[in-house]
Protein backbone atom coordinates (compact mmCIF):
# COMPACT_ATOMS: atom_id res chain seq x y z
CA UNK A 1 0.00 0.00 0.00
CA UNK A 2 2.76 2.67 0.48
CA UNK A 3 4.45 1.77 -3.15
CA UNK A 4 0.76 2.49 -4.10
CA UNK A 5 0.55 5.56 -2.30
CA UNK A 6 4.20 6.86 -3.46
CA UNK A 7 3.25 6.31 -6.97
CA UNK A 8 0.44 9.32 -7.03
CA UNK A 9 2.50 11.48 -4.41
CA UNK A 10 0.14 11.00 -1.25
CA UNK A 11 1.25 10.93 2.05
CA UNK A 12 2.10 7.05 3.18
CA UNK A 13 0.97 5.46 6.15
CA UNK A 14 2.70 3.19 8.55
CA UNK A 15 1.99 -0.35 9.28
CA UNK A 16 1.08 1.00 13.03
CA UNK A 17 -1.35 3.41 10.81
CA UNK A 18 -2.90 1.15 8.87
CA UNK A 19 -3.60 -0.92 11.91
CA UNK A 20 -4.88 1.73 14.14
CA UNK A 21 -6.81 2.97 10.96
CA UNK A 22 -8.48 -0.99 10.90
CA UNK A 23 -8.94 -0.72 14.81
CA UNK A 24 -11.39 2.29 14.08
CA UNK A 25 -14.26 1.39 16.74
CA UNK A 26 -17.08 2.75 14.43
CA UNK A 27 -15.99 0.57 12.01
CA UNK A 28 -16.02 -2.36 14.39
CA UNK A 29 -20.02 -1.41 15.02
CA UNK A 30 -21.04 -2.69 11.53
CA UNK A 31 -18.35 -4.86 10.53
CA UNK A 32 -17.27 -2.63 7.69
CA UNK A 33 -14.57 -3.18 5.54
CA UNK A 34 -11.33 -0.70 6.02
CA UNK A 35 -11.63 -0.39 2.16
CA UNK A 36 -10.75 -2.27 -1.21
CA UNK A 37 -7.90 -3.24 -3.67
CA UNK A 38 -7.60 -4.60 -6.76
CA UNK A 39 -3.95 -6.26 -7.55
CA UNK A 40 -2.39 -5.39 -10.76
CA UNK A 41 -1.24 -7.93 -13.40
CA UNK A 42 2.30 -8.18 -10.81
CA UNK A 43 -0.36 -9.39 -7.86
CA UNK A 44 0.70 -6.20 -6.19
CA UNK A 45 -1.89 -3.59 -5.37
CA UNK A 46 -2.92 -0.69 -8.27
CA UNK A 47 -6.35 0.15 -7.15
CA UNK A 48 -7.29 1.50 -3.54
CA UNK A 49 -10.70 2.53 -1.93
CA UNK A 50 -10.59 3.67 1.43
CA UNK A 51 -13.85 3.22 3.51
CA UNK A 52 -13.78 5.31 6.86
CA UNK A 53 -16.61 4.47 8.84
CA UNK A 54 -18.15 7.32 11.37
CA UNK A 55 -20.50 7.13 13.93
CA UNK A 56 -23.58 9.82 13.92
CA UNK A 57 -25.56 10.73 16.79
CA UNK A 58 -28.98 12.36 16.07
CA UNK A 59 -30.25 13.19 19.56
CA UNK A 60 -30.54 9.33 21.03
CA UNK A 61 -30.02 8.01 17.90
CA UNK A 62 -26.76 6.13 16.49
CA UNK A 63 -26.04 6.13 12.84
CA UNK A 64 -23.15 5.32 10.77
CA UNK A 65 -22.17 7.51 7.51
CA UNK A 66 -18.76 5.88 5.14
CA UNK A 67 -16.42 8.52 3.65
CA UNK A 68 -14.29 7.40 1.23
CA UNK A 69 -10.40 8.21 1.14
CA UNK A 70 -7.48 7.84 -0.99
CA UNK A 71 -9.14 6.62 -3.89
CA UNK A 72 -5.97 5.57 -6.29
CA UNK A 73 -6.76 3.51 -9.44
CA UNK A 74 -3.46 3.45 -11.57
CA UNK A 75 -3.16 2.94 -15.31
CA UNK A 76 -2.64 -0.95 -15.07
CA UNK A 77 -6.24 -1.40 -13.81
CA UNK A 78 -8.16 1.38 -15.52
CA UNK A 79 -11.55 1.14 -15.74
CA UNK A 80 -11.29 -0.61 -12.38
CA UNK A 81 -12.78 3.04 -10.46
CA UNK A 82 -16.05 2.36 -11.62
CA UNK A 83 -16.14 -0.85 -10.04
CA UNK A 84 -14.79 0.03 -6.54
CA UNK A 85 -16.93 3.19 -6.29
CA UNK A 86 -20.01 1.33 -6.81
CA UNK A 87 -18.95 -0.98 -3.79
CA UNK A 88 -18.76 1.87 -1.78
CA UNK A 89 -22.00 3.46 -2.79
CA UNK A 90 -24.00 0.25 -2.17
CA UNK A 91 -22.65 -1.04 1.04
CA UNK A 92 -25.27 -1.37 3.77
CA UNK A 93 -25.54 -0.05 7.03
CA UNK A 94 -24.88 3.76 6.65
CA UNK A 95 -27.05 6.33 6.15
CA UNK A 96 -24.74 8.30 3.53
CA UNK A 97 -21.40 7.38 1.56
CA UNK A 98 -19.46 10.42 1.00
CA UNK A 99 -16.02 12.21 0.14
CA UNK A 100 -15.27 16.15 1.38
CA UNK A 101 -11.77 16.54 -0.19
CA UNK A 102 -12.31 15.47 -4.00
CA UNK A 103 -9.60 16.95 -5.88
CA UNK A 104 -10.72 18.93 -9.60
CA UNK A 105 -9.59 15.99 -12.07
CA UNK A 106 -11.34 13.20 -9.75
CA UNK A 107 -14.79 15.19 -9.44
CA UNK A 108 -17.25 14.45 -11.85
CA UNK A 109 -16.46 11.22 -11.14
CA UNK A 110 -18.73 11.27 -8.23
CA UNK A 111 -21.70 12.49 -10.25
CA UNK A 112 -22.39 9.63 -11.79
CA UNK A 113 -22.35 7.76 -8.90
CA UNK A 114 -24.81 9.23 -8.30
CA UNK A 115 -22.98 11.23 -5.47
CA UNK A 116 -24.36 14.93 -5.40
CA UNK A 117 -22.02 18.02 -4.76
CA UNK A 118 -23.04 19.18 -1.35
CA UNK A 119 -24.17 21.71 0.64
CA UNK A 120 -25.58 23.18 -2.90
CA UNK A 121 -24.21 26.78 -1.78
CA UNK A 122 -20.47 25.80 -0.66
CA UNK A 123 -19.78 22.47 -1.55
CA UNK A 124 -16.51 24.34 -4.12
CA UNK A 125 -15.78 26.65 -1.52
CA UNK A 126 -12.61 26.57 1.12
CA UNK A 127 -11.55 29.99 3.06
CA UNK A 128 -8.01 31.02 3.93
CA UNK A 129 -6.12 33.60 6.11
CA UNK A 130 -2.78 34.91 5.06
CA UNK A 131 -0.49 34.62 8.35
CA UNK A 132 2.61 34.66 6.43
CA UNK A 133 2.61 35.86 2.80
CA UNK A 134 6.53 35.81 1.86
CA UNK A 135 6.37 31.19 1.74
CA UNK A 136 2.91 31.72 0.26
CA UNK A 137 5.11 33.77 -3.44
CA UNK A 138 8.24 31.37 -2.76
CA UNK A 139 5.76 28.27 -3.32
CA UNK A 140 4.10 30.14 -6.11
CA UNK A 141 7.78 30.71 -7.39
CA UNK A 142 8.72 26.79 -6.96
CA UNK A 143 6.02 25.80 -8.72
CA UNK A 144 6.82 27.41 -11.95
CA UNK A 145 10.10 26.14 -11.65
CA UNK A 146 9.10 22.77 -11.26
CA UNK A 147 6.52 23.19 -14.25
CA UNK A 148 9.78 24.02 -15.77
CA UNK A 149 12.16 21.40 -14.37
CA UNK A 150 10.46 18.64 -12.53
CA UNK A 151 13.98 16.43 -12.19
CA UNK A 152 16.18 19.48 -10.80
CA UNK A 153 13.85 21.11 -8.55
CA UNK A 154 12.61 17.66 -7.10
CA UNK A 155 15.97 16.70 -6.42
CA UNK A 156 16.52 19.76 -3.62
CA UNK A 157 14.03 18.54 -1.12
CA UNK A 158 11.94 19.80 1.03
CA UNK A 159 11.51 23.32 1.06
CA UNK A 160 9.84 26.17 2.86
CA UNK A 161 10.46 24.53 6.32
CA UNK A 162 11.03 26.87 9.03
CA UNK A 163 12.50 26.73 12.78
CA UNK A 164 8.66 27.67 14.96
CA UNK A 165 7.93 24.08 13.48
CA UNK A 166 7.35 21.24 15.83
CA UNK A 167 7.61 23.74 18.49
CA UNK A 168 4.89 23.24 21.25
CA UNK A 169 2.11 25.42 20.55
CA UNK A 170 1.99 28.26 23.67
CA UNK A 171 -0.09 30.91 21.64
CA UNK A 172 -1.31 34.01 24.00
CA UNK A 173 -5.08 32.98 24.22
CA UNK A 174 -7.90 35.42 24.26
CA UNK A 175 -9.50 35.06 27.75
CA UNK A 176 -11.74 32.34 27.99
CA UNK A 177 -10.13 30.11 25.71
CA UNK A 178 -7.38 27.21 26.60
CA UNK A 179 -5.80 24.14 25.34
CA UNK A 180 -7.73 21.19 25.60
CA UNK A 181 -6.44 18.17 26.44
CA UNK A 182 -9.09 16.35 29.25
CA UNK A 183 -10.97 13.81 27.10
CA UNK A 184 -12.18 11.68 29.54
CA UNK A 185 -15.49 10.47 30.38
CA UNK A 186 -16.10 12.67 33.10
CA UNK A 187 -14.36 15.99 31.62
CA UNK A 188 -15.75 19.50 30.57
CA UNK A 189 -15.40 17.82 27.17
CA UNK A 190 -17.73 15.24 28.19
CA UNK A 191 -20.62 17.54 29.35
CA UNK A 192 -20.08 19.50 26.24
CA UNK A 193 -20.66 16.65 24.04
CA UNK A 194 -23.31 16.04 25.90
CA UNK A 195 -25.01 18.88 25.77
CA UNK A 196 -24.22 19.23 21.70
CA UNK A 197 -25.75 15.65 21.20
CA UNK A 198 -28.61 17.53 23.34
CA UNK A 199 -29.25 20.31 20.69
CA UNK A 200 -30.67 17.31 17.85
CA UNK A 201 -28.52 18.11 14.85
CA UNK A 202 -27.22 15.09 13.15
CA UNK A 203 -23.18 15.25 14.24
CA UNK A 204 -20.41 13.05 13.77
CA UNK A 205 -19.57 11.49 16.50
CA UNK A 206 -16.87 13.61 19.06
CA UNK A 207 -17.42 12.07 22.23
CA UNK A 208 -14.46 11.05 24.67
CA UNK A 209 -14.22 7.92 22.73
CA UNK A 210 -13.35 8.63 19.56
CA UNK A 211 -11.58 11.47 20.31
CA UNK A 212 -9.00 9.09 22.01
CA UNK A 213 -8.95 6.95 19.23
CA UNK A 214 -8.24 9.96 16.93
CA UNK A 215 -5.37 11.31 18.61
CA UNK A 216 -3.87 7.96 18.95
CA UNK A 217 -2.70 8.15 14.96
CA UNK A 218 0.97 6.37 15.08
CA UNK A 219 1.44 8.58 12.32
CA UNK A 220 0.98 11.97 13.81
CA UNK A 221 4.27 14.19 13.50
CA UNK A 222 2.59 16.73 16.34
CA UNK A 223 -0.51 16.55 17.83
CA UNK A 224 -3.33 18.26 16.59
CA UNK A 225 -4.21 22.00 18.43
CA UNK A 226 -7.12 21.62 20.90
CA UNK A 227 -8.56 24.78 22.31
CA UNK A 228 -11.57 24.70 24.51
CA UNK A 229 -13.94 27.92 25.33
CA UNK A 230 -15.26 27.88 29.12
CA UNK A 231 -18.18 30.31 30.70
CA UNK A 232 -19.19 29.93 34.01
CA UNK A 233 -16.72 26.67 33.97
CA UNK A 234 -18.24 25.09 31.54
CA UNK A 235 -17.06 24.42 28.13
CA UNK A 236 -19.33 25.76 25.19
CA UNK A 237 -16.88 25.46 21.76
CA UNK A 238 -13.84 24.01 20.94
CA UNK A 239 -11.47 24.12 17.87
CA UNK A 240 -9.14 21.31 16.46
CA UNK A 241 -6.66 22.20 14.29
CA UNK A 242 -3.76 20.51 12.34
CA UNK A 243 -0.37 21.04 10.62
CA UNK A 244 -0.28 19.61 7.67
CA UNK A 245 2.30 20.32 4.43
CA UNK A 246 0.67 19.05 1.46
CA UNK A 247 4.48 18.83 -0.47
CA UNK A 248 7.78 19.67 -1.04
CA UNK A 249 6.89 22.99 -2.60
CA UNK A 250 4.19 23.80 -0.39
CA UNK A 251 4.21 26.05 2.69
CA UNK A 252 2.94 24.51 6.00
CA UNK A 253 -0.81 25.04 7.04
CA UNK A 254 -2.82 25.07 9.98
CA UNK A 255 -5.85 23.39 8.81
CA UNK A 256 -9.04 23.82 10.80
CA UNK A 257 -10.10 20.24 11.28
CA UNK A 258 -13.08 21.05 13.34
CA UNK A 259 -14.99 24.36 14.75
CA UNK A 260 -18.21 23.69 16.87
CA UNK A 261 -20.53 25.36 19.83
CA UNK A 262 -23.46 25.29 21.50
CA UNK A 263 -26.06 27.17 19.31
CA UNK A 264 -26.41 29.99 22.39
CA UNK A 265 -22.44 31.00 22.45
CA UNK A 266 -22.19 31.35 18.64
CA UNK A 267 -20.34 34.19 19.24
CA UNK A 268 -17.61 32.13 20.57
CA UNK A 269 -16.52 30.96 16.85
CA UNK A 270 -14.92 34.22 15.60
CA UNK A 271 -12.26 34.25 19.67
CA UNK A 272 -11.70 31.01 18.11
CA UNK A 273 -10.79 31.46 15.01
CA UNK A 274 -8.35 34.48 16.65
CA UNK A 275 -6.28 31.65 18.55
CA UNK A 276 -6.28 29.83 15.97
CA UNK A 277 -4.86 32.51 13.79
CA UNK A 278 -2.39 33.40 16.10
CA UNK A 279 -1.14 29.74 17.19
CA UNK A 280 -0.43 29.45 13.12
CA UNK A 281 1.73 32.52 13.24
CA UNK A 282 3.53 31.12 16.39
CA UNK A 283 3.10 27.40 14.85
CA UNK A 284 5.44 28.49 11.53
CA UNK A 285 2.43 27.82 9.20
CA UNK A 286 1.98 30.39 6.28
CA UNK A 287 -1.60 30.50 6.16
CA UNK A 288 -4.88 29.68 8.18
CA UNK A 289 -7.39 27.28 6.37
CA UNK A 290 -10.80 26.10 6.91
CA UNK A 291 -11.05 23.24 3.94
CA UNK A 292 -14.82 22.59 4.04
CA UNK A 293 -17.74 25.17 4.90
CA UNK A 294 -21.19 25.09 4.89
CA UNK A 295 -23.64 28.00 5.16
CA UNK A 296 -24.09 27.80 8.98
CA UNK A 297 -20.17 28.37 8.65
CA UNK A 298 -20.27 31.41 6.64
CA UNK A 299 -23.03 33.38 9.53
CA UNK A 300 -21.03 31.91 12.79
CA UNK A 301 -17.87 32.96 11.21
CA UNK A 302 -18.81 36.62 10.92
CA UNK A 303 -16.07 39.37 9.91
CA UNK A 304 -13.58 36.19 9.31
CA UNK A 305 -15.94 35.12 6.15
CA UNK A 306 -16.12 38.26 4.52
CA UNK A 307 -11.72 38.58 4.85
CA UNK A 308 -11.11 35.07 4.14
CA UNK A 309 -9.15 34.08 0.39
CA UNK A 310 -11.65 32.12 -1.13
CA UNK A 311 -9.98 28.69 -2.75
CA UNK A 312 -11.12 25.82 -3.94
CA UNK A 313 -13.44 26.16 -7.29
CA UNK A 314 -14.08 22.98 -7.67
CA UNK A 315 -17.23 20.47 -6.09
CA UNK A 316 -14.88 18.60 -3.88
CA UNK A 317 -17.81 17.63 -1.34
CA UNK A 318 -20.15 15.01 -2.98
CA UNK A 319 -22.69 13.00 -0.93
CA UNK A 320 -25.05 10.16 -1.32
CA UNK A 321 -27.79 9.19 1.31
CA UNK A 322 -30.04 6.37 1.47
CA UNK A 323 -33.77 6.39 0.99
CA UNK A 324 -34.19 6.52 4.79
CA UNK A 325 -31.81 8.58 5.76
CA UNK A 326 -33.04 11.61 8.64
CA UNK A 327 -33.10 15.01 7.05
CA UNK A 328 -30.18 16.32 5.38
CA UNK A 329 -30.87 19.72 6.88
CA UNK A 330 -29.95 18.63 10.36
CA UNK A 331 -26.22 18.12 9.03
CA UNK A 332 -23.53 20.70 8.72
CA UNK A 333 -20.78 19.35 8.71
CA UNK A 334 -17.13 20.09 9.12
CA UNK A 335 -13.81 18.83 8.13
CA UNK A 336 -13.93 16.56 11.15
CA UNK A 337 -16.73 14.44 8.89
CA UNK A 338 -14.41 13.75 6.23
CA UNK A 339 -10.74 12.46 5.81
CA UNK A 340 -9.04 15.43 6.76
CA UNK A 341 -7.54 13.73 9.97
CA UNK A 342 -6.08 10.87 8.39
CA UNK A 343 -5.24 11.99 4.98
CA UNK A 344 -3.50 15.62 5.58
CA UNK A 345 0.32 15.19 4.96
CA UNK A 346 1.98 15.94 8.58
CA UNK A 347 4.77 18.25 8.77
CA UNK A 348 7.97 15.97 8.17
CA UNK A 349 9.55 17.46 11.39
CA UNK A 350 13.00 16.00 10.82
CA UNK A 351 13.89 17.94 8.05
CA UNK A 352 13.27 20.86 9.86
CA UNK A 353 16.06 19.46 12.31
CA UNK A 354 18.38 19.19 9.52
CA UNK A 355 17.65 22.33 7.23
CA UNK A 356 15.61 20.34 4.07
CA UNK A 357 18.93 20.15 2.31
CA UNK A 358 18.72 16.62 1.25
CA UNK A 359 17.22 14.86 -1.38
CA UNK A 360 13.56 14.27 -0.95
CA UNK A 361 11.01 12.64 -3.06
CA UNK A 362 9.66 14.17 -5.80
CA UNK A 363 6.23 16.77 -4.93
CA UNK A 364 3.13 15.35 -5.00
CA UNK A 365 0.84 16.37 -8.18
CA UNK A 366 -2.65 14.47 -7.03
CA UNK A 367 -4.43 15.92 -4.36
CA UNK A 368 -7.30 13.21 -2.15
CA UNK A 369 -9.46 11.82 -4.60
Amino acid sequence: MQDLHRSVGWPERSLAGWRWLHANPARLDIGAPAGWVADGPDGEPAAHVGNLIQRFRLGGRRLHGATGFSIIVTASVRGTSRHMLKTFTSQPDVFVRYTLNANSTSQPLYARHGMLAWPEQTHALKLSWVVDPLPLALSRLWRRLYAAAPRAVSGLGEQLMNDRLGRVARPALPPGVSLLADFGDASPYAAFWQALTDEGRLLADRSPEIQRWRLQDPDLSQRPLILAFERDGAVVAYAMAMMAKSNILEPPVLEVIDLEALQPHADTIPVLMTALRDAARAMGAAKLRLPMVTPRDLLRLGDFARTARREGGWGHCHVQFSEDAPDPALWSPTPYDGDYAICLRPVPLERAARGARAPRAAPATASKA
